[in-house]
């Protein structure tokens, strides 16, 4: 864990996609004025806090074309949002509240709106932007009607692709990202598409941030590939854990705790994989179908953020699905899942009413308890709808026991080390026995045992 600032084992977050849930336009008009839209995000905080969250995760901010990720300014809060200083307002009472502040980033691509991209339009090549693109060539036009092409993301013209070679486009970025820090404080950056950059502007990125503070944490969004690629004490501290992803919910849908029990011990096991990062771990997020759109069983939301609660990683929660809210992305567009949220509304009328007071348990207990945070993983039992692992520091040893089934689970056998006490128990839960140096315990159904020994 030494390539992990001192907050983020503790770390509890809370992902809010503000253009969606302020419900900003979809298009950005950038003659008119801005519009204060941030001052809807204050009544969250207080729901926040109630949860039991301590890092708050915005996705993007800053003055964009439409969804955000088409960025026109790196220096200006989104107009559809309001000013750079009714955000820095909004920043210090985040911070006042003692919870951290993470931004996301977009390094990968520019918008069209870019200035560098509209003089590229204006001037051709005699544009002195015409490297601060990739591939840009002028044999053919492009499907967005310019005389001439140039390399995008993922085949989106939209999104034109940095060339981050170039050492006038990096200093642009981190000039930003210096900005954004002595404006805002923030504390850390979600790295947008970080699969996709190459790796020596990681490596000056991270020599950025740590001049200017050492805890600054970096997180990339990375889909495939090895994770320590990106995430070592030269790049990234941490990316996004898409290989535990799917196996969290279809392990539920399928009555098949053996797919997330493999992952698990492929990636945090003693002779796992990641056994010493800190990953990102989250069970939907503005990408991907809400999780209560994925499960077929709305019962099983309750073992599902036991697990991640209580599995290695930095557990998060992407707005409104604490509340259990579908949504489902489709093949134009991801505004289902980025909606306008009633906050007051939820709170009073949830699909799931009890989803929020569980997780607000789960996380106040994993918050009391340091192995849940950076203890070892190894696993005890796996069967279909059971599952049972340990988390284990020097001085500290959990026990977690799952159970997906719709009925009470007898499980039995569990060896527990020799010269251990109990200490305390998940829900003060007293339906279990010792037998010798073995437990027996009744699982209630669809939720969660944890044992405390010291």
């Amino acid at each position: 864990m030494n390539n992990t600032p001192h907050w983020i084992p503790s770390a509890f977050i809370y992902h809010l996609y503000p253009l969606g849930q302020t419900a900003a336009p979809q298009e950005n008009q950038f003659d008119q004025s801005p519009e204060e839209r941030i001052a809807q995000l204050y009544p969250w905080l207080d729901h926040l806090q109630w949860l039991g969250i301590n890092t708050l995760f915005l996705g993007p901010i800053l003055q964009s074309s439409s969804h955000g990720y088409d960025l026109a300014d790196y220096f200006q809060i989104d107009r559809r949002l309001g000013t750079n200083q009714s955000f820095k307002t909004f920043a210090n009472e985040v911070h006042r509240r003692g919870m951290r502040l993470i931004l996301d980033a977009v390094f990968n691509h520019s918008g069209r709106d870019f200035f560098a991209f509209r003089d590229l339009q204006q001037n051709g090549r005699q544009s002195q932007y015409l490297d601060w693109y990739e591939a840009v060539r002028f044999d053919h036009p492009n499907p967005m009607g310019d005389p001439f092409d140039y390399q995008t993301w993922a085949g989106h013209y939209t999104l034109p692709k940095f060339n981050l070679a170039n050492p006038a486009v990096r200093a642009y970025l981190f000039q930003a990202v210096r900005f954004w820090f002595e404006e805002w404080g923030i504390d850390g950056l979600r790295l947008d598409t970080a699969d996709h950059v190459r790796f020596d502007f990681w490596q000056e990125l991270r020599r950025v941030t740590s001049s200017m503070r050492p805890d600054f944490w970096l997180m990339g969004e990375v889909v495939h590939g090895q994770y320590q690629q990106w995430a070592d004490p030269q790049h990234l501290h941490s990316v996004t854990n898409y290989e535990a992803y799917k196996g969290l919910y279809s392990s539920l849908n399928d009555a098949n705790y053996f797919e997330i029990a493999h992952s698990l011990q492929r990636q945090f096991a003693e002779d796992g994989i990641y056994r010493d990062l800190m990953l990102y771990n989250f069970v939907d997020n503005h990408d991907v179908n809400r999780v209560a759109s994925q499960l077929k069983n709305q019962q099983h939301l309750y073992p599902l953020y036991a697990l991640l609660f209580s599995m290695p990683g930095i557990p998060s929660i992407y707005y409104g699905s604490e509340w259990d809210i579908s949504g489902q992305r489709n093949t134009y567009s991801d505004q289902a899942l980025r909606p306008a949220i009633d906050l007051h509304h939820l709170i009073r009328n949830a699909p799931e009413a009890k989803l929020p007071a569980s997780i607000q348990k789960l996380a106040q207990f994993r918050a009391d308890t340091p192995a849940l945070q950076t203890g070892s993983y190894r696993q005890a039992q796996v069967s279909a709808q059971q599952f049972a692992f340990w988390r284990e520091t020097d001085k500290q040893k959990v026990l977690v026991v799952l159970n997906s089934a719709s009925d009470v689970f007898t499980l039995s056998g569990i060896l527990i080390p020799e010269h251990l006490q109990l200490q305390r128990v998940f829900e003060n839960q007293s339906d279990f026995r010792f037998d010798h140096d073995q437990l027996e315990v009744n699982i209630p159904p669809n939720w969660v045992s944890i044992f405390v020994f010291e």
